[in-house]
């Protein structure tokens, strides 16, 4: 049998635009020879699956998953994007992308090393995927995961929009600490899931805001209040007061409850401890909205036709 290097699985995936480990695997099956590996990936229709990989993915759907080993808990959200929203009602497609969350369980908290984790059926999860986009005709992509685990508290979930148990548009975990009442604690964790889902804050704290934002906000309020035509200490006053504003609205301990607009998510945790009898930290928190960021191609048809007809 010839060896199976990686200049050889490199040929073949830039020949075939499949991923490696189906390039490595069809090699294998066929002694190293390549054409015999071509026409193996075209049997299994991955080649098929490869040609699609460059049409926008932007619906699909954002699956979360928990685990609990006894005090401990570890939450995951995976969002797997497809062509169009039909193919989110598709069970197969449900089925792929429960899968991925529960074997994002196990994995690092990086999206590459979801791809090539486990799903509780023993399949690797871009395999999964493959196969998925050979049998339904459309490009998919495994975009976006994250990962918490607490050592004592829960990593809650909340999902918007859900279509179907742990599915939906958008999806949320909060990671939170504290040996506090496990129900009570994921009633908690749910609440500000609802929060972070409606306001989308940019961090947890005000040191974790990234300075490049602060900067850029500094500038656009120190124009505005240099417009002001006020003295230099007042100006710088007006621009520290902005920020702080600012603050209040993208980092989620500043931001208003919104379940409760007068007390602040900190106060909330604050009263919250206090009501159960043990410290409660948020950890972490992760929001992953469907497509966010993905640039949608829109058809112009009517533009095409009158450009064809010269009527444009």
């Amino acid at each position: 049998m010839a060896e199976i290097t990686a200049a050889l699985v490199k040929e073949l995936r830039e020949k075939s635009g499949v991923g490696m480990m189906d390039c490595k695997k069809a090699l294998s099956e066929n002694a190293g020879d390549m054409d015999a590996a071509l026409d193996w990936l075209r049997a299994k229709g991955l080649s098929k699956a490869a040609k699609k990989a460059d049409r926008v993915a932007a619906e699909g759907l954002v699956a979360v998953a928990q685990s609990r080993d006894g005090k401990a808990q570890v939450g995951a959200l995976v969002e797997l994007n497809a062509e169009t929203d039909f193919v989110a009602r598709n069970d197969l497609f449900q089925a792929a992308a429960r899968g991925a969350a529960q074997a994002a369980l196990s994995a690092a908290d990086d999206v590459e090393a979801v791809k090539t984790a486990t799903t509780p059926a023993g399949e690797v999860v871009s395999d999964v995927i493959t196969g998925l986009i050979a049998t339904i005709g459309e490009n998919m992509v495994l975009r976006r995961s994250a990962r918490f685990a607490v050592t004592e508290g829960v990593v809650a979930a909340y999902v918007h929009n859900a279509i179907a148990p742990d599915l939906g548009r958008m999806g949320v975990l909060v990671a939170l600490e504290s040996s506090a009442d496990t129900d009570k604690l994921n009633e908690l964790g749910r609440k500000i899931g609802m929060h972070v889902a409606a306001t989308a804050p940019l961090a947890l704290t005000v040191e974790e805001v990234d300075p490049a934002a602060v900067e850029r906000e500094r500038a656009i309020f120190a124009e505005q209040a240099a417009e002001s035509g006020k003295p230099a200490n007042v100006v710088e006053k007006m621009i520290e007061g902005r920020i702080r504003k600012f603050y209040e609205e993208v980092v989620l301990l500043k931001q208003a409850f919104v379940m409760n607009p007068d007390q602040t998510v900190e106060q909330l945790i604050a009263e919250q401890a206090k009501a159960l009898g043990a410290p409660i930290r948020i950890v972490g928190f992760k929001r992953l909205a469907l497509g966010e960021g993905v640039e949608k191609k829109v058809d112009d048809f009517a533009g095409e036709v009158a450009a064809l007809t010269g009527q444009a």
